[in-house]
């Protein structure tokens, strides 16, 4: 009986330091994404299934970061932080990929019901959202965008095509609204 106790025991220890193990590779791999000044204090949620989330590490400042490997039409590497006041928006742009599935116009066209409709929940102007997507960590690019819904070329003074270089404005006049940086 003793033994068997032990055992028990054991695997639950296991099984615990498994699960840690694999919490702080979670952790390591959606950091990645986060500037490099604001890591240390950034926060990692996990997503469920229902687009709730369960926090895996507590931040101190407004950065939050996450996985997107899980979702459709995602590279096995994909990771992405934004500002904590984006969570609401990043909850519903992932319900509409997954009811999407791997039909990408079926997302574009939910995401523009929603726009028209006023149900489109908007990013918090001047918040970033950077990510990394690759086939792995070493192999992932970055991109960083600014978030900035409703902004115009007029309101902003950038262009809305990125042919004359430089930033420019990408979705201009919607919630999507947002900057483009070159290079990234």
């Amino acid at each position: 009986m003793k033994r068997l106790v032990l055992l028990v025991l054991g695997i639950a220890a296991a099984a615990t330091a498994a699960h840690a193990q694999s919490n702080a590779e979670l952790i390591e791999g959606a950091l990645a994404a986060a500037p490099v000044r604001a890591r240390d204090a950034a926060a990692v949620i996990q997503w469920n299934a229902d687009f709730t989330y369960e926090t895996l590490k507590e931040g101190t400042n407004r950065i939050v970061c996450y996985h997107r490997s899980d979702e459709a039409r995602r590279q096995p590497f994909a990771v992405q932080c934004t500002s904590v006041a984006n969570l609401e928006r990043v909850a519903q742009s992932r319900r509409f990929r997954a009811e999407a599935g791997q039909d990408a116009a079926a997302e574009r066209a939910m995401v523009d019901e929603a726009e028209a409709n006023g149900t489109r929940i908007a990013p918090e102007f001047g918040s970033f959202f950077t990510s990394m997507n690759g086939p792995d960590q070493a192999g992932a690019r970055s991109h960083t965008t600014i978030a900035v819904p409703g902004a115009t070329s007029e309101s902003l003074g950038l262009p809305d095509n990125p042919s004359q270089g430089g930033a420019w404005l990408m979705a201009v006049g919607t919630t999507t609204a947002h900057i483009m940086i070159p290079g990234h």
